[in-house]
């Protein structure tokens, strides 16, 4: 009796051990793991970056590596979404990281993306999905990019700063015979 149910505390623990997640699995949202790995630090919805970058981070419709695409809210994704672009392929052709797109909570890793706007502005575009293992069959709207590094604003020249420094001295024939190097 003791043995059986000895046997079976065992099986129990080993099963709850083996089957319990690993330390680092965790759920992302796309806003924090953006936040994580492009350097943009806008806090919120996703649908709230682009205007939250207004005046703190330059914007534009040139995906550059690096650059956060923001996407606007639709009534399919009502909070927005945002992604980093990891490389430009092409003027149409991007590839993204991001979080929580077509696999809840997951990351994927340089994912296609790309620009079906009429006028070639990145406004429209069509992501890689895993479901189909292809493009997706809907287009998303999309605000711009988002590129790390601060807003230039007018009147901003790179600071430098000099460091008061003493000549460097001069050294004669005679000091150098008098000078002594123990090895």
């Amino acid at each position: 009796m003791f043995v059986r149910g000895f046997t079976a505390l065992v099986a129990l623990v080993l099963s709850c051990t083996l089957t319990a997640a690993p330390a680092q699995a965790r759920f992302w949202q796309c806003a924090p793991y953006a936040r994580t790995i492009s350097g943009v630090n806008i806090f919120g919805n996703a649908l709230t970056w682009w205007s939250q970058a207004a005046g703190k981070y330059a914007r534009g419709v040139v995906p550059k590596k690096g650059a956060v695409m923001s996407f606007a809210a639709t009534a399919r994704m009502r909070l927005g979404h945002v992604a980093t672009v990891s490389q430009v392929i092409s003027d149409r052709v991007v590839l993204l990281t991001h979080a929580n797109w077509s696999r809840r909570g997951q990351i994927e890793r340089d994912v296609r993306a790309v620009d079906v706007s009429a006028a070639g502005d990145w406004s429209k575009v069509k992501v890689w999905f895993a479901g189909n293992g292809d493009l997706g069959t809907s287009s998303y709207p999309v605000n711009g990019f988002i590129y790390a590094g601060g807003a230039a604003k007018a009147g901003d020249a790179p600071r430098v700063t000099i460091a008061a420094s003493s000549p460097a001295p001069v050294v004669t024939t005679a000091r150098a015979a008098a000078f002594k190097l123990d090895l």
